[in-house]
């Protein structure tokens, strides 16, 4: 488990104004929970070898156009069709290709939970430049409230924290981290370098879905 450290002087309006979503998932971490130690060398290499024309077409094409995030750049390849259901997401064109270098990276960040079916809705890169900011907020939207939000860093600096309601984190690379999205939670990057992270969500297919969940459009 990354050590707590003072909190970065950081604020954000909106948390004052917190509208909260539906229940979350009882399985879900209340904090930050360690998952282990994932071998991210392969994707690692090949994410430092993407251009920065392809970083900028994807960040413009990505529907997580969210305020809170305007100094990170995503590269989206899988996401949810709506924000209120994480059961129906669909690949985005780059998935294929980036398939095989990111699933061995899923699984291995998994395997603690022992789900015999697991769901993917959302998969994504997130590169934070040197002085990058996420203001604190919540995920609360009800397709962000089930699945597990799960961070494994590709590159990183010791600069960089990770803020979880009133305590801070340093997350280091490969290494495995659920995170409690559903409460105040945000970035800060004080380093002279990027920080890059593959994001995820994951959830268990076998699992009773909550009272309420939509009913499936495709059920």
């Amino acid at each position: 488990m990354a050590s707590p450290r003072s909190t970065p002087t950081t604020s954000d309006s909106s948390a004052t104004t917190f509208n909260p979503g539906p229940p979350g998932n009882p399985r879900k971490t209340r904090s930050i929970r360690h998952l282990g130690e994932v071998d991210v060398s392969e994707l690692a290499k090949a994410v430092s070898a993407i251009p920065e024309e392809v970083w900028e077409a994807e960040n413009a094409a990505k529907r997580n156009k969210f305020e809170n995030l305007s100094t990170t750049r995503h590269i989206v390849f899988r996401f949810v069709r709506t924000y209120f259901d994480w059961r129906d997401s669909v690949d985005m064109p780059l998935w294929t290709e980036w398939k095989p270098l990111i699933e061995p990276v899923l699984r291995s960040a998994t395997a603690a939970y022992g789900y015999e079916r697991g769901g993917f809705p959302r998969i994504m890169l997130a590169r934070m430049a040197p002085g990058g900011v996420i203001h604190p907020h919540h995920d609360n939207a009800p397709a962000a409230a089930w699945p597990h939000k799960i961070h494994v860093p590709l590159t990183t600096n010791p600069d960089v924290l990770f803020l979880q309601e009133g305590n801070s984190h340093h997350l280091p690379v490969g290494e495995a981290f659920e995170v409690n999205n559903l409460d105040l939670h945000g970035v800060v990057n004080r380093g002279s370098t990027d920080r890059i992270h593959l994001i995820f969500e994951y959830y268990d297919m076998d699992q009773p879905e909550p009272a309420w969940a939509r009913p499936r459009v495709n059920a």
